[in-house]
């Protein structure tokens, strides 16, 4: 699978937050301004859209982000989410998010 390059800057701009105490604060006060100096780039976020950035670094802490709903009446499924439907399949974010939390011991699916 190739990296795009969302994923590339988002790569970046955690190892620059990593790396740089005041780039980290910056993220964290003013995500816009931060990522737009750190990448050249002009960030053209949706009209009503913005940035949250949240400092995950505390490693006694497990976090879950929960991302937006999908609006369902404009989804359609593609052959490997209805066979994941239909139960041909234990595959998915869904499997390895269990996965990842029972690796914890924080959660033992029944």
């Amino acid at each position: 699978m190739e990296i795009t390059q969302e994923q590339k800057m988002y790569a970046e701009i955690v190892q620059k937050a990593w790396d740089d105490a005041g780039f980290k604060k910056e993220l964290l006060e003013n995500p816009v301004e931060a990522i737009e100096k750190l990448t050249g780039t002009k960030l053209n976020l949706p009209n009503g859209k913005r940035i949250i950035v949240r400092d995950q670094t505390d490693n006694s802490s497990v976090y879950i982000n929960i991302p937006a709903k999908p609006n369902t009446d404009d989804i359609e499924l593609n052959e490997n989410q209805l066979d994941m439907v239909a139960g041909g399949r234990e595959t998915g974010i869904i499997k390895d998010v269990v996965d990842f939390l029972s690796s914890l011991s924080l959660y033992s699916p029944k």
